[in-house]
């Protein structure tokens, strides 16, 4: 009876034992961060202000927001060569205008002036011949179209690979803003024009491994979704440069997404290269 009772308390010794033990040993850990393409620091333009993350510079921040680096620098107070620090808030919008005291007005005479111009706007398109407004209208668009001329003429541009073209510039909204040149992945990329790398990264979406050229204060060419960068910022290259390889990097066909901004804007890349 005693041995069969010293059994029993030594059995129950042992799970208990067991059980103290047992609770020392740490629950598995599943990680929530088993994502090898982590988005997290890419650059996303989605409201009125942005937070500079790390890699970013004040251009690629301006490209991914189509807006001019001038500008862009101009709002935010941030002089040249346009530094800028991981956590700074970029304001996207330009500073409200300043209203001077005498310049202040009653909602009543606000409307007052509103109607006045919108009158004297309506009369002059009266009493204006419809093909003097015509003329007007063409010397205007003339204008900026000589604008971009004259910048583009003090930049020699080339072709930045060789390949088939399998996707053409669209002005539509969401139409396609450069040009998609095919071939094998380590194909050479070359500087579409002399300049300055004032980017090189992989921090906007949709763009993958990415290089952006400033050759003016007018122009920015960039290279998206290749394989190898093999230029640094600050670099300057010249044209002709092999400055990366062709790849895939996101996107499902193996090309160079090439585009040409001016002033900020993404123009046909086509009515510049020879």
């Amino acid at each position: 009876m005693n041995k069969q009772f010293l059994l029993y308390v030594t059995i129950f010794i042992s799970v208990l034992l067991f059980g103290c033990t047992s609770r020392h040993i740490p629950a598995p850990v599943s990680s929530l961060n088993n994502n090898v393409n982590d988005l997290s620091n890419t650059i996303n333009i989605n409201g009125d202000d942005y937070k500079v993350q790390k890699g970013d510079t004040l251009y690629s921040i301006a490209f991914s927001a189509g807006q001019d680096f001038r500008s862009l620098a101009k709002n935010n107070l941030i002089p040249s060569p346009y530094i800028i620090f991981p956590g700074q808030s970029i304001s996207l919008l330009p500073p409200p205008k300043k209203i001077k005291s005498d310049e202040k007005y009653t909602n009543s005479s606000k409307k007052s002036r509103k109607n006045t111009q919108k009158n004297n706007i309506i009369l002059k398109k009266e009493l204006d011949p419809p093909k003097q407004r015509e003329y007007v209208q063409k010397q205007a668009s003339n204008k900026v179209s000589k604008n971009e001329q004259l910048s583009s003429s003090k930049v020699q541009w080339f072709w930045p690979a060789k390949g088939k073209i399998t996707k053409r510039f669209s002005n539509k909204e969401n139409g396609y803003k450069g040009l998609q040149i095919t071939n094998k992945k380590g194909a050479t990329v070359l500087a579409a024009a002399q300049g300055t790398v004032v980017y090189a990264g992989n921090a906007l979406r949709g763009y993958g491994s990415l290089i952006i050229l400033k050759h003016n204060d007018d122009y920015l060419s960039a290279y998206a979704h290749n394989s190898k960068l093999l230029v640094k910022e600050k670099q300057k290259v010249k044209a002709g440069q092999k400055i990366a390889e062709i790849g895939n990097s996101e996107s499902p066909v193996t090309a160079l997404r090439f585009e040409i901004r001016y002033r900020g804007q993404a123009v046909n890349p086509a009515r510049y290269l020879p």
